[in-house]
C-alpha cells in the first residue's frame, strides 16, 4: 500500500484495526509513535547498486488500555510528516511492530480494517549467484504410459 491509498482509506473510516499475518489483532490501544522515510543504498550480490525508499512508521503499545488512534489524528499525524519528509504519497509502506523482535511488515486494507503482511528475504541477483530458475513446461507430459516415472 501506498501513502495516498492509506490516506484515502483513513478518510473513510470511523476506527482502525491492524492485523497480524496469523491473525491475531494488534491490540486497539496502539499509538503510531513514528512516521519516518527509510532509504537504503547497497548492492546486490551481483554488484548491481540498488536504491529503496519506503514510508515507515511504528505502532506501539502501552498500558493506556482506553486509548484509541482516530483516523483523523493519524492524518494529522501523516500531515505533520510531510512537513519535515516531503511528499510521500508515491511511497510503499513498511510498518514496524513489537513481537519476539521488531517485525517489519506490508500493509494492504481489506474492506474492514488494516493487515499486517509478511515481507520475505530475495536475491535480487538470481542470475548472478549461481541460483537456477524455474523451468515451467509447456504443456508436455513429462511422463508417458510404460516409462516407469509415476
Amino acid at each position: 500500500m501506498k501513502i495516498a491509498e492509506l490516506k484515502k482509506v483513513l478518510g473513510g473510516l470511523e476506527s482502525i484495526s491492524f492485523r497480524l499475518p496469523e491473525g491475531k489483532l494488534v491490540p486497539q490501544h496502539f499509538h503510531v509513535t513514528e512516521v519516518g522515510l527509510v532509504t537504503k543504498h547497497f548492492i546486490d550480490c551481483g554488484g548491481v547498486e540498488r536504491h529503496e525508499r519506503v514510508a515507515s512508521f511504528q505502532l506501539w503499545t502501552a498500558d493506556d488500555f482506553d486509548h484509541r488512534l482516530a483516523p483523523q489524528k493519524f492524518l494529522k499525524i501523516l500531515e505533520m510528516s510531510e512537513k519535515i519528509l516531503g511528499e510521500s504519497d508515491d511511497l510503499e509502506i513498511e510498518v514496524e511492530y513489537q513481537q519476539g523482535t521488531i517485525g517489519k511488515f506490508g500493509l494492504e486494507f481489506d474492506g474492514l480494517g488494516f493487515a499486517l503482511t509478511a515481507k520475505q528475504t530475495a536475491c535480487l541477483a538470481q542470475d548472478a549467484c549461481g541460483i537456477p530458475s524455474l523451468q515451467i513446461a509447456k504443456g508436455e507430459s513429462c511422463c508417458t504410459p510404460g516409462s516407469g516415472c509415476c
